[in-house]
């Protein structure tokens, strides 16, 4: 993937396979699946599909497009994921109310807005439409983030349902399979002066904008990903009852929820079984752990006599250790585009390994971060409705780093700051150990 400003050819082409790949993540799905919304915090597929050609009429078509005629004046209320520039969108909680518009009516609508996109193509050539491209780049991104949102929350839905349906009946069982990692090993890292952010021209959205130089602590880092197999030891020495382990916040929040594993898993007998695309599946104590909040996150580590790196830290190591080679790393990774829907152990899915024997950066499981999610130092807030994109959603968040089995492989970035609230646990977050060097 490029790392610099693509051209109108190249954006435009990049924005019809990711809106192409968007609905083709659904074709596994009857239609009654479409409208399910068990999460009140998430959406049905429907929704998802409906929303994204949201974002290209109002922010590209509308503005930019003179011959566009908006599909259907309602929709901009109820496929407003919250932009207030937008006015109020529809109750969030009861999207899984309308059983219309139908997904029909939502394709027809998908393909309207991409006869509005094809005629705009020639508008981005024009020098004085700069401000287009931009918007097109973020509207690139916005389809990568929520195919692997929407995935999300097709697994969240199906796990709810007691026939635990499969959405896809043909990926591969990973129980027998990986067998013993190595041993974690420690990279050392000096510390000192470094950058933090996506330099321009390179891709990246607001909030990973402007590099700014830290300061950093010496420090070690993880050279994987925590498997479920040294998770379950955590789980068998009492980790779940151990309040020592966790932080105030963690500890009450593990209580109310009555937390006793992660996320889809159940124990069956003397064996523990979660649920996954394919259905139920035995876990593979090979494979990385996921779906932990970040409250399991920190007290696994504390029980490891770790911690959890910092944002700056992660980025740090990934650069030192694969600086040109990122291209390289993320085309190897266990990313969406691997068909693997699921982290799987490092000797099934030969990825990118750095010289000092760095891996697993990208891909399989999004890694948790101590750090808040803030804007950097002198960052500027991109005009109109898009300053709104991601500022709303920053209080009280956690930065996460590296991409997961599900993010779409061109969204897959060193720079990239996704963010969650501390107790989330739908998405596919792991856990890479850090600790101070003395």
């Amino acid at each position: 993937m490029s790392r610099t400003r693509p051209s109108p050819d190249t954006l435009w082409a990049r924005l019809a396979a990711a809106r192409h790949q968007s609905e083709a993540l659904c074709a596994s799905l009857e239609i009654e699946d479409y409208g399910v919304q068990a999460l009140a915090s998430g959406n049905p597929p429907k929704w998802h599909l409906a929303h994204m050609a949201w974002f290209l009429e109002n922010f590209l078509l509308i503005p930019y497009d003179r011959e566009y005629r908006v599909f259907d004046r309602l929709y901009h209320r109820v496929f407003n994921s919250g932009f207030k520039t937008f006015g109020q969108p529809f109750d969030h909680s009861k999207l899984g109310t309308l059983s219309r518009p139908t997904v029909a009516q939502v394709l027809q609508y998908r393909a309207h807005v991409g006869e509005g996109l094809a005629r705009l193509r020639s508008e981005a050539e024009r020098p004085e439409n700069t401000r287009l491209i931009e918007i097109a780049e973020w509207g690139v991104q916005h389809e990568y983030q929520h195919q692997e949102m929407m995935l999300l929350d097709i697994q969240y839905n199906f796990a709810q349902n007691p026939w635990r349906p499969a959405y896809r009946s043909d990926l591969p069982p990973l129980a027998a399979t990986g067998g013993h990692p190595a041993p974690m090993q420690w990279l050392e890292f000096p510390g000192g002066d470094t950058l933090l952010g996506a330099p321009d021209p390179a891709p990246g959205l607001d909030k990973e904008r402007p590099a700014h130089p830290v300061r950093l602590a010496p420090y070690a880092l993880a050279d994987r990903s925590v498997t479920v197999g040294e998770y379950l030891d955590f789980i068998e020495d009492g980790g779940y009852q151990r309040a020592a382990l966790w932080s105030e916040e963690g500890w009450k929040t593990r209580t109310e929820k009555n937390w006793e594993a992660p996320l889809y898993w159940e124990k069956r007998g003397t064996n523990w079984e979660q649920y996954t695309f394919s259905g139920m599946r035995t876990v593979c104590c090979a494979a990385p752990v996921s779906h932990v909040s970040f409250y399991e996150a920190q007290a696994y580590a504390r029980w490891a006599g770790a911690r959890l790196p910092s944002e700056a830290e992660w980025e740090n190591a990934v650069r030192e250790e694969i600086g040109s080679e990122e291209d390289e790393a993320v085309k190897r990774a266990n990313l969406l585009d691997s068909g693997w829907f699921q982290p799987v152990p490092a000797a099934v899915h030969e990825g990118y390994v750095s010289p000092r024997g760095l891996r697993q950066t990208f891909g399989d499981v999004w890694e948790w971060t101590t750090s808040d999610y803030l804007p950097y130092p002198d960052s500027r807030t991109p005009g109109g409705a898009l300053a709104e994109y991601t500022g709303t959603f920053m209080p009280g968040e956690k930065v996460l780093r590296g991409g997961s089995c599900l993010t779409p492989a061109p969204a897959a970035r060193a720079t990239y700051r996704n963010f969650f609230r501390a107790w989330r646990r739908e998405i596919f977050a792991g856990i890479r150990l850090a600790r101070d060097i003395v």
